[in-house]
């Protein structure tokens, strides 16, 4: 390698983006190709960055099998950037396999967290922690140890062992301030800001209050009946009842959760939950049948009596109801909170990682922008979808398990 391209690694490895397509940006052999596709990544244009890295990826002999592997790699990045989840993963186990027989742990490393990262972000927990625990941490410089501690957060957050991720945290800020690159410390400020974020509301007896992350945590370690519009599950402790496939159910539940100790009137039941202005004895009549299954799937929670009005909601072993949302009660708040990493999203990997149907999704997505909440760029399958800031918080919307599940 010659001396131009190392000094370019060397400032791509510094975050000096500029210094090192200077020294390699007229050059079109393979490791040149390679540098600038990394640059340009690192500068926003993905769709040149792509050509790029295939270009110096399809240039390099046979010999070369390790400097094809970064290649790789770094497409794999730019792929788990762009949110194209639907890339082939494959190519980066097999790209990670030859680095570690060739001895380049650093890169193989960086791998291996692009493997957590996507297992992270469509909700796959159990894989991500797994995988982490392989990883040797003794040789990681100062960025690639940022970012490995970056990754453990977003582990510990959506787990929500938020003391866990404070001390990540603490370790890439460290990390990230040794390494000198000044976007890996922002990132790193910008997950610290989410902690201090309201995450979720709380209802109780009537009253509404933001909840952070590290109070969503207690309270789901709490002895409380929590229906949780976030999940649609209702809870206590270790115990979990899901509705998330019976709406009507958990439009019950919510209305009398949110009413405890209170009772519901029998037609503000049927206006929420049934959209009836003008009850009639069909409505009526379903309404009890939907109240008698709620009373034998909450059986193990929870009571439900008539009342002289409506329905009344009780606990089992437990002093307190509380009705547990996102931070903005909106309809597709899943779709939402996705969107709200300020990424752009195509449909078909929102419908990947929501585990929903494409067709889904897209209706999700035509609804919001309808009302101005998302906005989409390109067209056929090039088009992308976000959120116009300001976007909200929405750990608790995304897949994968909390404590109990």
């Amino acid at each position: 390698m010659d001396s131009l391209i190392t000094a370019a690694a060397r400032a791509l490895a510094t975050g000096d983006l500029l210094g090192a397509l200077k020294r390699v940006g007229l050059r079109n052999d393979p490791p040149a190709l390679a540098l600038r596709g990394i640059a340009m990544a690192q500068l926003g244009d993905l769709p040149k960055a792509k050509e790029l890295l295939r270009k110096a990826a399809g240039a390099f002999g046979p010999k070369e099998a390790v400097s094809r592997a970064r290649c790789v790699v770094a497409e794999a990045e730019i792929a788990l950037v762009s949110r194209d989840l639907g890339w082939p993963v494959q190519r980066l186990a097999a790209a990670r396999a030859t680095l570690e027989t060739h001895g380049d742990r650093l890169n193989a490393a960086h791998a291996r967290h692009l493997e957590i990262r996507l297992w992270l972000l469509i909700g796959r927990l159990d894989e991500a922690e797994r995988e982490i625990a392989k990883l040797d941490l003794v040789p990681l410089p100062p960025a690639l140890r940022a970012a490995h501690e970056l990754v453990v957060a977003g582990i510990a957050i959506r787990r929500l062992k938020i003391k866990t991720a404070r001390d990540a945290l603490t370790r890439a800020a460290r990390a990230a301030r040794i390494s000198g690159i000044a976007a890996l410390v922002a990132e790193v400020e910008s997950a610290v800001e989410a902690l201090q974020t309201p995450a979720a509301r709380l209802v109780a007896s009537g009253k509404e209050r933001a909840l952070r992350l590290d109070d969503v945590e207690a309270l789901l370690a709490s002895s409380t009946l929590i229906v949780d519009a976030c999940r649609h599950v209702v809870r206590r402790g270790g115990a979990i009842v899901s509705l998330a496939t019976r709406p009507v159910l958990f439009a019950l539940a919510r209305c009398l959760g949110e009413a405890w100790p209170g009772d519901v009137p029998r037609d503000v039941l049927l206006a929420r939950t049934f959209g009836a202005r003008h009850a009639d004895e069909s409505h009526r009549a379903r309404l009890r049948v939907e109240i008698g299954r709620l009373r034998a799937t909450l059986k193990p929670l929870a009571e439900i009596s008539a009342t002289e009005r409506g329905f009344a909601l009780t606990p089992k072993r437990a002093k307190k109801v509380v009705v547990l949302g996102p931070p903005v009660d909106t309809e597709h708040a899943d779709v939402l909170a996705f969107l709200a990493d300020g990424e752009a999203w195509s449909s078909s990997a929102l419908a990947l990682a929501l585990g929903a149907s494409s067709r889904t999704v897209q209706r999700a997505l035509d609804a919001l922008a309808a009302a101005n909440k998302v906005q989409s760029l390109g067209r056929g399958r090039a088009q992308r979808w976000l959120t116009p800031p300001p976007a909200f918080p929405t750990v608790l919307l995304l897949p994968g398990p909390l404590p109990g599940d």
